[in-house]
């Protein structure tokens, strides 16, 4: 249907679909100092906008805000329609404690009396 909209027009209405999809979006990309608003995310990758947005590849970090919430690993970069495709190998997410190397029981007491 957009095919028989003169050019002017399918490009403003891209535009505007650009700029309302980064200003919806509280999602961002930090790859050591840069930072880039993200578009579009799912389960295997995320879509950035291909302006000014350099081919990322290795470690990057995905904040909500200022919160971390995904360390990623992307293994692949495409320019598609404007956007920056990326693909994950991994994203892990990221805690506030450490892991544990242990199976903790859950009928397990809280902590021990000492013997007075």
């Amino acid at each position: 249907m957009l095919e028989f909209l003169p050019q002017e027009i399918r490009d403003g209405l891209a535009a505007a679909k650009k700029r309302d999809y980064l200003r919806k979006s509280r999602l961002r990309v930090q790859s050591g100092g840069a930072v880039f608003p993200i578009l579009r995310m799912w389960e295997g990758g995320l879509a950035l906008d291909a302006d000014g947005t350099p081919h990322l590849r290795g470690l990057i970090d995905v904040y909500d805000g200022a919160n971390q919430i995904f360390q990623c690993l992307i293994i692949a970069s495409t320019i598609e329609e404007g956007e920056l495709i990326c693909e994950f190998k991994r994203a892990t997410q990221v805690t506030d404690k450490a892991a544990l190397d242990f199976w903790r029981d859950e009928n397990a007491p809280v902590g021990y009396l000492s013997k007075q």
